[in-house]
C-alpha cells in the first residue's frame, strides 16, 4: 500500500523540469484540491460553499455534509430535496469505524397491489401520488446530527435558508434539467406554481427564489424531524397525497425511522471497497469487482477493448443478479454471502466470452446463507469523511407539489413491481430496490468517500472509479474525469459510451456485437460524482468534482482570531 501512496502523490510533492512539463500536458482537465483542512465536493458552487461555511464555523465533516445536502435541494430541485431519500456512510476517524445509514422511507402502509388493481392500475406507476413513498431524508438528516453532528439543525440549514429567501442564479447544467422537465412540472398546479414562476423553467444565470422552501427549512430547524413527520409539514404532506387520491396516512410519518446497517464490502486487489446493502443497489458494484479481478485489466490498458469489454460483460451479470434478488430484507430473504462470494465471481466470470457481447444475460444461482439524484462528500481536519447521496428519484420526483411547501415528493415507489412472486413486489410499509448508492474505499492510510450518481449507472460507475484508481493508478480527479460507459438497460447489447473512447477501442467493442452510442466528451448520461480522500499518514485532504455536472471541490481556510 505504501508503494501505492507514494506513486499516487509523486506528482503533486516533487517539482522537476520533467513533471513541469507533465503539468502543461496531460489528461485530466482539472486538478485535485489538496488541503491540511476540510473539504468539500458537491455538484453546485452553493452546495460545497454551504458545506464548507460548517467547517469554517466550527462543524464537522457530518454538519458539512447535511448543510451542503440541504443547500442542493434548493439549488437543484429536480434531483434532491426534503421530499426524497437519502443514504450515507460515515467514517468516524476517532473509533476507525464505517457506518451506513439508509434513510429511504416505506411505502403507506394501504398502498398495496390489490390497492392499485383496484383502480385498474397494472404496471407500478412511474410519476403521480401512487409512487410517492415517505420520504426519509429529514430523518437520514436527524440521525447524522444526533449520532455525530457537533451542528444544530438551525446552524446546519442557516446557508439554504437565507440562499432560499434571498435567490441564486441558475447553474448551466441544471438550468438544462429543468428545461426537460416542464411537462412534468405542468402536470401539477403546485409545482408549477413555485417552479415555474414565471410560466417556465429558469434560463441559465436567472435568479430563482423558493421563500417556501425557506419557510419549510427554518420549521424544521425549529422543529427538527417531528416539524416534518409529525407537524405543520406533515400536515401539507397528508393535504396533498389526500387531495391526489392518495394513500400516506400520518401514521406512515409518525413512525417512520431510518435505519443504522452494516456496510457490505468486498476487496479488490487490495483495497476494501465498501457499499450500503439491500435494498440498495450497491451490492451489483462489488459484484462487478470480483468479477473483473479475474482478469488482467492493468496489462491490457485503460480503456482498450478488452478491458472494457469485460467491464461490460461484468455489468451485465452483475445487475442480472440484482435486479432479481435485491429487495428489502425486512420481507425477503437476500442472498447477500453467496452474490459476494469469490467462488460465485469465478464461475460467473466464466461466462464471459472474451470476443462476443451477450445480449441475454440472465441471473445465476447464488449459494443462500444461514435520473436522478445528487452526491456530496465531505472530510473534515480530524479526518471524518461523510460519503452522502441524496435523491428525488425521477426529475421533479413524483411532480406531485407540496401545498406551501416548496418541494416535491419523490416517486422511489415507481421501483416496486406489482408481481407479488417477486421479491421487490410493492407492500405497504415496505422499501422498494434503491439506486442509491454511496460508497468508500479504503487501503492502509488513504481512505476515499466517492460517489456517482445517475439511477441504475451507479453501481458500474463505482466500479470503473475503482478501476481507475486501483488499476490505473489514477488520482481522484483524473478517475473521476474519465470517459465511462454507461448502460441502464437490463437486456439486450446496447451501449453508451463517451466519444473521448478511441475511435479504434469503439470500433472493436462494435465488431464484437455491442451497439454502441456515442455521446459528447462530458455527458451527463454518465453521471456526476465527487470524491474526497484522506491520507492520514500525511495528514492531508483532496477532493474532486466531475465536469459533467455544475460542482466543485473547494477546501476550508482557517479563519482568523476574533477581537
Amino acid at each position: 500500500m505504501r508503494t501505492w501512496r507514494i506513486a499516487l502523490m509523486t506528482a503533486a510533492l516533487i517539482a522537476t523540469s520533467a513533471n513541469e512539463i507533465l503539468a502543461q500536458d496531460r489528461s485530466q482537465a482539472r486538478s485535485m484540491v489538496i488541503s491540511q483542512y476540510g473539504v468539500v465536493a458537491a455538484e453546485q458552487p452553493i452546495g460545497t460553499r454551504a458545506g464548507v461555511a460548517m467547517l469554517e464555523r466550527g462543524g464537522n465533516a457530518i454538519d458539512a455534509a447535511i448543510a451542503a445536502n440541504a443547500a442542493m435541494g434548493l439549488v437543484a430541485p429536480m434531483m434532491n430535496g426534503i421530499g426524497g431519500d437519502l443514504f450515507a456512510m460515515v467514517y468516524e476517524a476517532k473509533t476507525g469505524k464505517i457506518y451506513g445509514l439508509n434513510a429511504s422511507g416505506w411505502a403507506p402502509r394501504a398502498l398495496t397491489i390489490e390497492f392499485l388493481h383496484g383502480k385498474k392500475i397494472e404496471r407500478m406507476p412511474a410519476r403521480g401520488i401512487h409512487s410517492v413513498t415517505v420520504p426519509g431524508a429529514v430523518a437520514g438528516w436527524d440521525a447524522l446530527l444526533t449520532r455525530f453532528g457537533s451542528k444544530s439543525f438551525a446552524d446546519v440549514l442557516a446557508p439554504a435558508i437565507a440562499t432560499a429567501r434571498d435567490g441564486f442564479p441558475v447553474t448551466e447544467i441544471f438550468s438544462a434539467h429543468w428545461a426537460r422537465s416542464v411537462s412534468t412540472i405542468r402536470g401539477d398546479a403546485e409545482a408549477s406554481r413555485v417552479f415555474l414562476p414565471q410560466g417556465r423553467a429558469p434560463n441559465v444565470g436567472e435568479m430563482f427564489r423558493n421563500p417556501d422552501l425557506a419557510a419549510s427549512l427554518e420549521a424544521i430547524a425549529r422543529g427538527g424531524k417531528d416539524a416534518f413527520y409529525k407537524g405543520p409539514l406533515a400536515q401539507r404532506m397528508l393535504a396533498t397525497s389526500a387531495k391526489h387520491g392518495g394513500t400516506l396516512a400520518a401514521e406512515d410519518l409518525a413512525e417512520f425511522a431510518p435505519e443504522w446497517v452494516d456496510p457490505i464490502s468486498t476487496k479488490y486487489r487490495g483495497w476494501t471497497v465498501y457499499e450500503i446493502p439491500p435494498s440498495d443497489q450497491g451490492i451489483a458494484a462489488l459484484m462487478m469487482l470480483n468479477i473483473m479481478e479475474q482478469f488482467p485489466l492493468a496489462s491490457w490498458g485503460h480503456n482498450s477493448a478488452r478491458a472494457l469489454h469485460t467491464a461490460i460483460e461484468a455489468k451485465k451479470l452483475a445487475y442480472a443478479d440484482m435486479i432479481t434478488y435485491v429487495a428489502d430484507p425486512r420481507f425477503a430473504k437476500v442472498p447477500v454471502a453467496g452474490m459476494l462470494s469469490a467462488d460465485y465471481a469465478r464461475d460467473r466470470a466464466m461466462l464471459i466470452d472474451p470476443t462476443r457481447a451477450n445480449c441475454s444475460v440472465g441471473p445465476g444461482q447464488p449459494p443462500y446463507s444461514g435520473s436522478d439524484t445528487i452526491y456530496l462528500a465531505t472530510v473534515d481536519r480530524d479526518g471524518n469523511m461523510v460519503s452522502l447521496i441524496q435523491s428525488n428519484y425521477g426529475q421533479f420526483g413524483s411532480g406531485v407539489g407540496v401545498e406551501g411547501g416548496g418541494f416535491v415528493l419523490h416517486n422511489r415507489g415507481g421501483l416496486f413491481t406489482l408481481d407479488p412472486a417477486h421479491p421487490n413486489a410493492l407492500a405497504g410499509r415496505k422499501r422498494p430496490l434503491h439506486t442509491l448508492i454511496p460508497a468508500l474505499m479504503t487501503n492502509g492510510d488513504i481512505r476515499i468517500a466517492f460517489g456517482i450518481m445517475g439511477a441504475f449507472n451507479q453501481a458500474l460507475a463505482h466500479a470503473q472509479f475503482v478501476s481507475n484508481v486501483v488499476d490505473f493508478r489514477m488520482n481522484i480527479q483524473a478517475a473521476m474525469e474519465a470517459a465511462r460507459f454507461t448502460k441502464t438497460t437490463f437486456a439486450g447489447c446496447d451501449l453508451q459510451i463517451e466519444q473521448r473512447v478511441p475511435a479504434e477501442v469503439r470500433r472493436e467493442l462494435s465488431a464484437m456485437g455491442h451497439e454502441l452510442h456515442v455521446h459528447d466528451d462530458y455527458t451527463t448520461a454518465m453521471g456526476g460524482g465527487q470524491a474526497v480522500m484522506r491520507d492520514y499518514a500525511a495528514g492531508m485532504n483532496y477532493g474532486a468534482s466531475d465536469p459533467r455536472k455544475d460542482g466543485a471541490a473547494m477546501a476550508e481556510m482557517p479563519l482568523p482570531p476574533g477581537p
